[in-house]
C-alpha cells in the first residue's frame, strides 16, 4: 500500500529524467492531474494526458528536455509529507533559487505554483518544490 502518493510521483518523475525518458506513467488522482496542469503552465514539461488503462486510469507526463539534452527538471522534492503538513501564508511565501524554480501549493483555489499563490493572495499546504 502506497502511503504518500505525491512522493510516488515525484520518485517517478525524477527516476525518468535521470534516464532520459520522452514520457512517465503513474496511477491518475485529482492532486497529481492538478500537479501535471502547474508544471506544463511553467514550463518543466511538454504535456500531460489521461490514459485509459485497467484496473486505474494512468496519468502520462510528457517530459520536456534543453535542445542539448539538458535536464528541466534537475530538483524535485516534496516539503510537506503526510506525517508532518507544511501550510504557508502568501506573503511568506519566497522565491525559490530566485525565481528559477517553484513551489507547489495545494490551495482553496486548487493547485498552483507559489508565483500564482503570492499574486491571488491564497494561502496553503506546500506540496513540493521543483527546479
Amino acid at each position: 500500500m502506497m502511503t504518500d502518493p505525491i512522493a510516488d510521483m515525484l520518485t517517478r518523475i525524477r527516476n525518468a529524467v535521470r534516464v532520459e525518458r520522452p514520457h512517465v506513467e503513474m496511477p491518475l488522482s485529482k492532486v497529481k492531474r492538478g500537479l501535471a496542469e502547474v508544471l506544463k503552465r511553467e514550463g518543466y514539461i511538454w504535456d500531460w494526458e489521461e490514459v485509459q488503462a485497467e484496473p486505474v486510469q494512468m496519468l502520462r507526463l510528457y517530459l520536456k528536455y534543453g535542445p542539448n539534452g539538458e535536464r528541466v527538471i534537475q530538483h524535485a522534492k516534496r516539503v510537506s509529507t503526510p506525517g508532518r503538513r507544511v501550510y504557508s501564508r502568501a506573503a511568506k511565501l519566497k522565491p525559490v533559487l530566485n525565481g528559477l524554480g517553484i513551489q507547489i501549493l495545494s490551495t482553496s483555489r486548487g493547485v498552483v505554483s507559489d508565483r500564482e499563490a503570492r499574486q491571488r493572495k491564497l494561502g496553503g499546504e506546500v506540496l513540493c518544490e521543483v527546479w
